[in-house]
């Protein structure tokens, strides 16, 4: 038996909005989010070692922008140019260009209460 008494992975983020039943509505209908009542689950499946990250960042950075928040949240996605090409047909604009790097394809969008979502795409199997 491994170790115990440790950290797995990222549990959840929560957010403070001004209209909980728009925003669900919102990640409901765009991102395809299910929703019991009290949140959305999701399982790791993606046979690629998948992994979550917290990621401390400076106070004074930009990466977060247009977003005002002081908190981003990253949606892992299988397929983020399938992913990209549903959310065209939804209106849904992009913040930037989307990016691909050697442990990942990324692109941004902003949720109707200004919080910035990271869509990524892992490459590979995690380290």
């Amino acid at each position: 038996m491994g170790e115990i008494g440790k950290i797995t992975g990222l549990g959840g983020i929560f957010v403070k909005c001004r209209d909980v039943d728009g925003l669900v509505k919102w990640y409901r209908e765009v991102l395809e989010f299910p929703f019991d009542g009290y949140g959305s689950n999701f399982l790791a499946d993606d046979n690629k070692g998948g992994y979550s990250v917290w990621g401390p960042f400076k106070q004074e950075t930009d990466y977060f922008k247009p977003s005002e928040k002081e908190f981003m949240i990253n949606l892992r996605v299988d397929d983020l140019d399938a992913f990209l090409s549903k959310l065209k047909t939804k209106g849904i604009e992009l913040v930037g260009e989307p990016e691909n790097h050697d442990y990942g394809k990324f692109a941004w969008i902003v949720d109707p209460e200004g919080t910035k979502i990271e869509l990524w795409e892992q490459v590979g199997d995690a380290p």
